[in-house]
């Protein structure tokens, strides 16, 4: 019984883990990408007078 208690245990730390893990990846992708689209799009503003339609 004390196995199955400690097999539990560890799975629940592993998926804590792993969900941690993966929410800083997400964070620092997110925070990536709006840096990106911000810079980008301040570019395209700076040359919008180059730009013709």
């Amino acid at each position: 019984m004390n196995s199955d208690n400690e097999q539990i245990y560890n799975s629940m730390k592993f998926s804590a883990v792993l969900n941690i893990i993966i929410g800083v990846i997400l964070i620092v992708f997110g925070v990536t990408a709006g840096v990106l689209m911000l810079v980008s799009g301040g570019k395209l503003i700076n040359n919008k007078s180059k730009i013709l339609f």
